[in-house]
């Protein structure tokens, strides 16, 4: 008779995702191994292969898991005008910096079938912010409106690289920065 999932499977299975994401992040997701990642985690490699078949899946796990809060987050916050939408972009990459880096580093690594759902999730983030900016000067369209929406982007999604939590602004001053930042280039297009 097969054994029944544990109790703990989905708590398991998301320090997994979070100690992998740390170690995958800090030494390049090309150059890391499962062993390196079930030793971040504090866990055999056999632990780690019950959870996941491959290093693929479980970038692909850590990917869609990030990408999914962000996008329930982005969707709660679609209604809130543009400065709620910034403030809830980077409310949630807070505490997932390597999952974030990962994003931007990894994601092509993955085959075409495990980046296609993941990259639905990056176009629905997308077309939430080319609304909410459509919204701030409905005269933006077609390309300026793309090159715009993926300039925002630019401007949050480096927020990690640079931000050191305790010294500068806070998240939520930075959020307002950026939306002041982007409203003001708004109004000039």
């Amino acid at each position: 008779m097969p054994r029944g999932v544990a109790r703990d499977h989905d708590e398991k299975r998301a320090a997994l995702r979070k100690g992998a994401a740390r170690y995958f992040a800090r030494h390049g997701y090309d150059r890391a191994s499962m062993t390196g990642a079930a030793r971040e985690c504090g866990v055999s490699k056999a632990l780690i292969y019950h959870y996941y078949d491959s290093k693929e899946d479980l970038l692909f796990d850590i990917l869609q898991s990030h990408l999914s809060e962000l996008s329930e987050s982005v969707e709660a916050a679609r209604h809130d005008a543009l400065a709620g939408l910034i403030r809830a972009i980077l409310a949630a990459y807070a505490d997932a910096d390597a999952e974030h880096k990962l994003q931007l580093d990894a994601l092509a690594t993955l085959p075409p079938d495990m980046q296609e759902p993941l990259l639905d999730l990056q176009r629905g983030l997308v077309g939430i912010m080319s609304d909410a900016l459509k919204a701030e000067n409905p005269a933006l369209a077609g390309d300026r409106l793309r090159a715009a929406t993926m300039s925002v982007f630019g401007i949050l999604n480096w927020f990690y690289m640079w931000n050191r939590p305790g010294k500068g602004l806070s998240r939520a001053e930075y959020a307002d920065l950026a939306t002041d930042f982007v409203r003001g280039g708004l109004v000039a297009l």
